[in-house]
């Protein structure tokens, strides 16, 4: 009968799977970036023209942003003056 160290079968093992696992995670890599440079090359983004000045179309999203800017303030006022307690 034949005996087996289970140390290297083990070791043997492991290094298979982690020979695996690399090759598919750079199979994998070298996919994607086939990918992105395929759908940039035959879909490209179009650009958007460029405003030279932005303005605000009204003083609704000003004042909305006033408001959000007001509440998240006060809430962490708040939570600092009752953290303590």
């Amino acid at each position: 009968m034949e005996e087996v160290n289970l140390v290297s079968e083990a070791f043997k093992f492991m290094a298979l799977g982690m020979g695996i696992v690399f090759l598919f995670l750079t199979v994998l890599i070298f996919t994607l970036k086939l990918q992105a440079f395929l759908i940039a090359k035959f879909f490209p983004i179009e650009k958007k023209e460029e405003v030279s000045s932005w303005k605000p179309q009204n003083n609704a999203v000003t004042n909305d942003e006033k408001n959000t800017t007001a509440a998240i303030t006060a809430a962490i006022i708040h939570y600092n003056n009752h953290k303590g307690k």
